[in-house]
């Protein structure tokens, strides 16, 4: 099997909207070599660095989020849309192209001096993550790396990242 995992991402024209390329993993979620080399990439990224737990962004930061805690025997922490955790949560609204979203974690999820990796499929604007990391930072938690499979180069999403510790296996540097 190659090892270029760009090779399993399929780019699906004009999802969700029209003129955005879409990254959809789950053609590499469907072949067992590609998973199993996505989940080494990304431990390699993170191995040495003492993670406390693994947070993972709704939806699909769940999945390699969820398989890293389990390798790094870390404890594994959900960030989700508003409404959908059970217990009481903090929320972190943020500024999108066109509008504004918000996502939740339970406050009881991360403790003081935690290390925490942050991890989604992918980086795009950068919203989302930043969003995240700040609520990691309000409950006392350390982000010291967030991880991604896909980082959408030409969208800039890293620099509202500055200061963090950022990697990401595959770059697309347009929508092409």
């Amino acid at each position: 099997m190659s090892e270029d995992l760009k090779n399993y991402i399929r780019s699906v024209k004009d999802f969700p909207k029209p003129g955005i390329m879409f990254r959809d993993i789950t053609t590499l979620l469907k072949d067992p070599a590609a998973i199993k080399i996505t989940l080494q990439k990304l431990y390699d990224f993170s191995k040495d660095l003492k993670i406390s737990k693994v947070v993972g962004i709704e939806s699909r930061g769940f999945i390699f989020g969820a398989m890293l805690a389990e390798k790094l025997d870390a404890g594994f922490v959900l960030i989700r849309k508003p409404g959908k955790l059970p217990a009481e949560t903090e929320r972190k609204t943020y500024d999108l192209e066109y509008g504004q979203d918000s996502i939740e974690i339970h406050k009881d999820a991360v403790k003081r001096g935690e290390r925490i990796l942050l991890h989604d499929d992918l980086l795009a604007t950068g919203g989302t993550a930043v969003a995240a990391a700040n609520l990691i930072e309000k409950l006392g938690g350390d982000v010291v790396q967030l991880s991604f499979i896909i980082e959408l180069t030409f969208l800039n999403g890293r620099n509202k990242l500055k200061g963090y510790d950022v990697k990401s296996l595959i770059e697309y540097d347009s929508e092409d």
